[in-house]
């Protein structure tokens, strides 16, 4: 399913600019996403791709390496490229997917400074019905009410900048969107805002998907209620997204203590 970016060899550049303190705590901080992902199974073999805009240079990225599954991922295994496909520091190439649906949106929306995508099973079973993936029936869920869209157009792989400005310009103002019969991508200002929401979207969808089984009818929240809930949530998201990777990164650091690496 996943297929290598078609890249020159891989430069294995020396730039101090590259290694600084926080670009060496970003690193960390997307291997922790990775790390977690995988242990909660919120990954897809060797498929599915977290990227974030490194620190201080908006013409790069940090991705995961093609062939690595989520649990091997650690901070030295991430690479950084272009958004032309070239790689500047470490080992290997970005998948190809990755690249031409990453570097796209980076380049296209400047406030999505960290991209998550993945085929997580529940969210991306609400993806494969008919009409909004969401329903608004859990409390949970109404931590995106109003900041989803659904891209209705699968296209099959996306392996072109023609797809990836598609995908792009899907987005528009949305920090989540469904991308029916194939899975969800997640964006966000930093690390710690796209892995809360990412962890919380699959929660969400995961009780609605149960609730569903039951076969009776689901009660949806009243739309002001709705709103005004998420208006509560909104005020203390970013102090909560902060300490929630922080809470993973103790945790890692008891059970998987090479993901800083």
């Amino acid at each position: 399913m996943a297929h290598a970016l078609d890249t020159a060899t891989p430069a294995l550049l020396r730039n101090s600019d590259l290694d600084r303190p926080e670009v060496r705590q970003a690193r960390i901080d997307l291997a922790a996403c990775f790390r977690m992902a995988a242990k909660l199974g919120l990954q897809e073999g060797i498929c599915n791709h977290f990227s974030l805009v490194v620190p201080g240079r908006d013409d790069l990225m940090l991705v995961n390496p093609y062939g690595h599954a989520f649990a091997e991922v650690t901070a030295s295994s991430l690479v950084i490229c272009d958004f032309e496909g070239r790689v500047v520091a470490g080992n290997g190439v970005p998948e190809a997917t990755a690249f031409y649906i990453h570097a796209r949106l980076h380049l296209k929306h400047p406030r999505a400074k960290a991209a998550f995508h993945t085929h997580m099973p529940n969210a991306t079973a609400l993806a494969m019905l008919e009409g909004p993936p969401l329903v608004w029936a859990g409390q949970t869920a109404l931590k995106f009410y109003g900041r989803t869209l659904v891209d209705e157009d699968y296209n099959g792989l996306a392996l072109d900048e023609q797809e990836g400005d598609r995908i792009a310009a899907a987005l528009g103002d949305a920090d989540i969107v469904f991308m029916k019969n194939h899975g969800v991508m997640v964006v966000g200002p930093s690390v710690a805002e796209a892995w809360d929401d990412l962890y919380y979207l699959e929660r969400a969808a995961e009780v609605q998907r149960l609730a569903m089984t039951t076969g009776r009818v689901l009660k949806p929240v009243p739309e002001a209620v709705a709103r005004a809930t998420y208006e509560q949530m909104r005020e203390g998201d970013r102090e909560s997204a902060r300490l929630h990777l922080e809470s993973i990164k103790r945790q890692l650091m008891k059970e998987q203590p090479d993901f800083a690496d």
